[in-house]
């Protein structure tokens, strides 16, 4: 379903991905148990969940129960009960969640902490899950008006792959879909942000922490980049396997962390390019200025031939698994459609990787990853030790761990 977290009321986060769970439990004449017990009993699995851009069904079924599914699925999204107090469960649930992470697992937030501070009042800034402050401040009358406003037929892709009559299908799909109203609101206009220029430092104070969690990073392309393949390969060598750049320097070699990578945000408009490791806490700067060192080499000195065919291979290697289920196969079909891409996105990324070349892989590099002097910096640490480190990056902004939001 079209919408998602970006679909979020000001000051409500995580409302998307409430919406998302509270569908699960109960929906037309089944309550929480009997809609559980429903697909359980014949061994599927059905859940929701919410993303930036969409809420995400995904339901695996025996083929001889596909009625079953089509039920299931239609009442969830057209007829869910939507009870309060099954509502105000899951509420408590996510903000002990939260207050779990961070007591406990405080890297599972760098996510949410680095999104809104790069992004700031855009849409992609909004934490998906919500925040404390956010959660806690939603209303099971303004759920019910979200679901009304966001929730629609005319929002809807459906895609289902497995062995069945396809007129059949379409007609059932039909009957249990085609009259469903549309949204009551329009989807909100997404545009662009900018990259940042110079260097800003958001530290979160985790009194006491032994290690320091960071993500650096900047504004990156969108889903349809031209040059993808290219990027790919050029992500694969920096950040994106075992032996990459990244994880040889502060792991490997300098043996600093357990684990360094660069992720690439890809959504309708330009996510998040970054950098994200961690690594005890009176190391923190040496580590992050390895980080920052092997970025203006990856600038300067791109990608080699070997490393370029090394990660075409691998690349090409993990490709087919993740094409091979019924489920996959279906998720694909359904990110298609969700972004206005057609079949070549995939059918032709193998040709698309053998006719990269170092100049293509040199102009991704350009186009897509900061220079070491236009990054974000987020921290997660104990600012008593690392505070006059970190402030030599550049202005900082500093904020409790305690405090029960993401953005400063």
């Amino acid at each position: 379903v079209h919408g998602g977290a970006v679909t979020d009321p000001d000051g409500l986060n995580g409302m998307a991905s409430l919406l998302a769970e509270l569908i699960q439990h109960g929906a037309a004449q089944r309550d929480a148990a009997a809609f559980a017990d429903a697909f359980e009993s014949v061994g599927a699995r059905l859940r929701a969940s919410a993303e930036l851009e969409a809420l995400r069904i995904s339901a695996d079924f025996m083929a001889r129960d596909a009625e079953l599914m089509i039920e299931l699925v239609a009442d969830m999204l057209q007829r869910p009960t939507l009870d309060e107090q099954e509502m105000i469960k899951l509420q408590t649930r996510s903000i002990n969640l939260i207050k779990a992470a961070k007591g406990g697992d405080p890297g599972e937030l760098l996510p949410d902490y680095g999104n809104a501070f790069l992004f700031g009042a855009h849409p992609y800034g909004n934490p998906v899950s919500g925040s404390e402050e956010t959660l806690a401040a939603i209303s099971h009358e303004q759920l019910l008006s979200y679901y009304g406003d966001f929730f629609g037929g005319d929002r809807l892709i459906v895609s289902v792959v497995g062995d069945f009559k396809m007129e059949a299908m379409k007609d059932r799909l039909t009957a249990a879909f085609g009259e469903w109203r549309p949204a009551g609101s329009e989807l909100p206009e997404l545009w662009a942000a900018s990259k940042i220029t110079g260097r800003r430092v958001l530290l979160i104070d985790k009194p006491g922490a032994t290690q320091t969690y960071f993500w650096i990073g900047n504004i990156g392309v969108a889903i349809d980049y031209p040059n993808r393949a290219s990027l790919d390969l050029a992500n694969t060598v920096f950040g994106g396997r075992f032996t990459s750049m990244l994880n040889k320097e502060l792991r490997v070699e300098a043996g600093l962390t357990y684990g360094a990578r660069a992720l690439l945000q890809r959504l309708s408009r330009p996510g998040a390019v970054v950098i994200s490791s961690f690594t005890e806490t009176a190391r923190t700067i040496e580590v992050v200025e390895m980080a920052l060192d092997v970025l203006g080499r990856l600038r300067r000195s791109g990608v080699d031939d070997d490393a370029a065919l090394s990660a075409r291979n691998y690349i090409m290697g993990q490709l087919p698994p993740r094409l091979e289920t019924a489920a996959q196969r279906a998720r694909q079909f359904a990110m298609l459609e969700q972004y206005g891409l057609d079949a070549s996105y995939i059918n032709d990324y193998g040709a698309m990787l053998e006719a990269t070349s170092g100049e293509s892989i040199a102009a991704a590099i350009d186009d897509v990853y900061p220079t070491p002097e236009n990054v974000s910096f987020i921290l997660i640490g104990d600012a008593v030790s690392i505070r006059e480190a970190v402030a030599e990056l550049g202005p900082l902004t500093e904020m409790s761990i305690e405090e029960p939001r993401f953005r400063p």
